[in-house]
C-alpha cells in the first residue's frame, strides 16, 4: 500500500509558476514509480509527467515538456512537479499516483489539487 497526498495547488497568472509536491507514505513508497497526471472539467484524464524509484529516468508529455521539472527527493518521500511559463490550458486538478517499476498500472492515487491559470 502507498498512500498520497499532494498540495502546492493555486491560483496563478499566465506566465507563472507553482510548484506541486506529492508526499508517499508506505513500505513501498521509494520503489514506486510516481506520475503526475490532470484533469481539466469535461475532459479525461491526461498523463503529464512521471520519474523512476530512483529519479534517474523521467518522461514528459509533449504539451509539458521544457516547461515542467519533475524530480523527487527519497529522504522526504515527495515528488515535486515544477511548473513554469504556466498557461491558461494547463489549468485542471493535478493528481499524483504511485505504480511498481515493472507494472504498467498506476495502483495508488492521491485526492489531488487544483492549479488554475488566469489568463
Amino acid at each position: 500500500q502507498v498512500q498520497l497526498v499532494e498540495s502546492g495547488g493555486g491560483l496563478v497568472q499566465a506566465g507563472g509558476s507553482l510548484r506541486l509536491s506529492c508526499v508517499a507514505s508506505g513500505r513501498t513508497s521509494g520503489r514506486v514509480v510516481i506520475g503526475w497526471f490532470r484533469q481539466a472539467p469535461g475532459k479525461e484524464r491526461d498523463f503529464v509527467a512521471a520519474i523512476s524509484p530512483s529519479g534517474e529516468g523521467t518522461d514528459y508529455s509533449d504539451s509539458v515538456k521544457g516547461r515542467f521539472t519533475i524530480s523527487r527527493d527519497n529522504a522526504k518521500n515527495t515528488v515535486y512537479l515544477q511548473m513554469n511559463s504556466l498557461k491558461h490550458e494547463d489549468t485542471a486538478a493535478y493528481y499524483c499516483a504511485a505504480r511498481g517499476s515493472l507494472s504498467t498500472q498506476y495502483t495508488f492515487w492521491g485526492q489531488g489539487t487544483q492549479v488554475t491559470v488566469s489568463s
